[in-house]
């Protein structure tokens, strides 16, 4: 089991939520976060002045999916995403060990 974090913009969210469902990937947690990278933030004007927002929307996705569906679901959120600019976002994988359903106590894979 993997557990997939993407950061990605706003606006991607829908097409990202589309291809993931047709894989058939049963959940998602979508955070909406503020972050900056190559982009290094914006500028706003407030009340006729420039200023310095070092923070830029973004969405953080959370997505746990089993070892055999994982290139898969990278893909799905990598094309989705993608729009060949500058702040299209990070995607980061790293291994789970153990998962467990509330709910029954189902755990690992049946908790997907």
């Amino acid at each position: 089991m993997h557990m997939i974090e993407a950061v990605i913009k706003p606006s991607a969210l829908g097409p990202v939520k589309e291809k993931l469902s047709g894989l058939g990937v049963l959940g998602c947690t979508a955070v909406e976060c503020k972050g900056f990278g190559k982009q290094k933030g914006h500028t706003e004007r407030y009340r006729g002045g420039r200023m310095d927002v070092g923070f830029i929307p973004k969405v953080l996705l959370k997505i746990a999916v089993k070892s055999e569906d994982l290139d898969k679901a990278v893909e799905a959120v990598v094309t989705a995403a993608r729009t060949g600019n500058v702040g299209d976002g990070k995607l980061f994988v790293y291994a789970l060990t153990k998962v467990e359903r509330i709910r029954t106590g189902e755990t690992d894979n049946d908790a997907l």
